[in-house]
């Protein structure tokens, strides 16, 4: 279940009809997009972006249009 609020005057506001019992208690989480990493998948991710740039440094790279011609047949 998905519940907006905004925050006014420092307070969450929900203006949201629910079926959920009188006195139910939920937990908000601020949604931060661009951040759902743990440890170990940001460490893989900077791995393979270091691998990467060493990929093409070294001239290791493939035409966009060769994969995209390979993809379609």
């Amino acid at each position: 279940m998905t519940i907006k609020a905004r925050v006014t005057a420092g307070r969450l506001v929900v203006d949201e009809p629910t079926d959920l019992p009188e006195g139910t208690e939920v937990e908000l989480l601020a949604l931060d997009p661009g951040d759902w990493l743990d440890d170990a998948d940001r460490a893989a991710l900077h791995a393979a972006l270091d691998e990467s740039e060493a990929d093409v440094a070294a001239g290791r790279l493939v035409d966009a249009d060769e994969v995209l011609r390979e993809l379609e047949s």
